[in-house]
């Protein structure tokens, strides 16, 4: 998806978003950050699966902070 729309900007186009600050102007980082998250997406996806006592852990260990703010 993000290389799709990324091809149909145009460089002269003045609403370019190079000039702007805080705008993605480096070419293949929007990729690059976008396949690390896919990653740990499906990475924490295999754990559950395969692993279901860390979620269960997971459950516990934040319900144990969520009771520390309460008290």
């Amino acid at each position: 998806m993000t290389h799709r729309a990324r091809h149909k900007e145009t460089e002269d186009c003045l609403g370019s978003s190079a000039g702007i600050p805080g705008r993605n102007a480096v070419p293949g980082r929007g990729e690059f950050l976008e396949f690390i998250g896919m990653t740990l997406a499906a990475g924490a996806f295999v754990l559950f699966v395969v692993r279901p006592e860390v979620s269960e852990a997971l459950v516990r260990a934040l319900a144990a902070r969520t009771a520390v703010f309460v008290h």
